[in-house]
């Protein structure tokens, strides 16, 4: 398998199987991260439970009224803020390198098709 590097307005994200430690890549325009395989599974799971939780909650608000979820594991804490339609994700991470990264409503609905095709977890 081979290196791989995907990206769109406000995100980018990778997978490099022959990676030694940090096998995946989260990021933006202006900022990116190594992640391990733990990590990145992790972001991702953690990811697609926040988008299903705003998804559900969608039905169950006004459209004016915002809301903001957390989720949180060993590894890393992630929130949800917005609508539930256009929701800005953030995420810490937990654990040596204690990165920080952010990105905006716009970019979201592609990140998360993006990471679910990039590899199988």
């Amino acid at each position: 398998m081979e290196r791989v590097i995907k990206s769109g307005m406000g995100w980018r994200i990778g997978w490099n199987p022959d990676a030694p430690e940090f096998k995946g890549l989260l990021g933006t325009d202006d900022w990116a991260i190594e992640l391990t395989e733990a990590e990145l599974n992790e972001f991702y799971r953690l990811f697609t439970q926040l988008a299903n939780t705003m998804k559900h909650l969608a039905t169950e608000l006004m459209d004016a009224e915002k809301i903001a979820c957390e989720a949180e594991s060993n590894l890393l804490w992630m929130e949800v803020e917005g609508y539930p339609h256009a929701y800005n994700l953030r995420f810490i991470l937990n654990t040596g390198r204690g990165a920080e990264g952010k990105w905006e409503a716009s970019a979201i609905p592609e990140l998360l098709q993006a990471i679910g095709m990039l590899k199988v977890f």
